[in-house]
């Protein structure tokens, strides 16, 4: 039902969203500390992204078909838009600590790792089904990452490191 190409067109929508978020957020927070973690994390979703494409990329030069690209590409533009599948609307301007601005980043990555189980039972092709687990597998990875900061004081400094 999904290709490979259509599962890594979600990918990339769904990380530069997340991107754009964090972005937006750097004008909205009241502690200047804020910053580097909000930069970090649209950071990675940069790197996510870049990540995505280039997997895009390697299976478009094996699998090329441009009808069923653009066709592809429309279908998610529309389907995704701006959302960025967060449970709630943040209010960056009202965080008061690390660990608070750390689980909204925890709930976005989260979001995307459900929205892409859910498309999980509609890949049929074992190809496109493997680029998922990949974008999966990344995004927990991220995930356990920034629970691993929860907590730790020097938080800004592994941030910059």
């Amino acid at each position: 039902m999904f290709s490979a190409n259509e599962i890594l067109d979600m990918a990339i929508k769904l990380e530069k969203n997340g991107e754009t978020v964090y972005r937006n957020a750097i004008a909205k927070v009241a502690k200047p500390e804020f910053i580097t973690l909000l930069e970090w994390m649209a950071d990675e979703e940069v790197k996510h992204a870049n990540f995505f494409s280039d997997l895009k990329l390697e299976f478009e030069t094996k699998h090329a078909n441009p009808f069923i690209d653009e066709m592809s590409r429309e279908l998610f533009d529309d389907l995704l838009g701006d959302k960025n599948f967060s449970l709630k609307e943040v209010d960056f301007s009202l965080i008061e600590n690390a660990d608070e601005l750390i689980a909204i980043f925890v709930e976005f990555e989260k979001d995307s790792v459900i929205f892409y189980k859910v498309l999980e039972p509609f890949v049929e092709d074992p190809l496109a089904r493997k680029h998922l687990k990949k974008i999966i597998e990344e995004e927990n990875r991220h995930i356990k990452h920034l629970q691993e900061l929860v907590g730790r004081q020097e938080v800004f400094t592994i941030i910059r490191d």
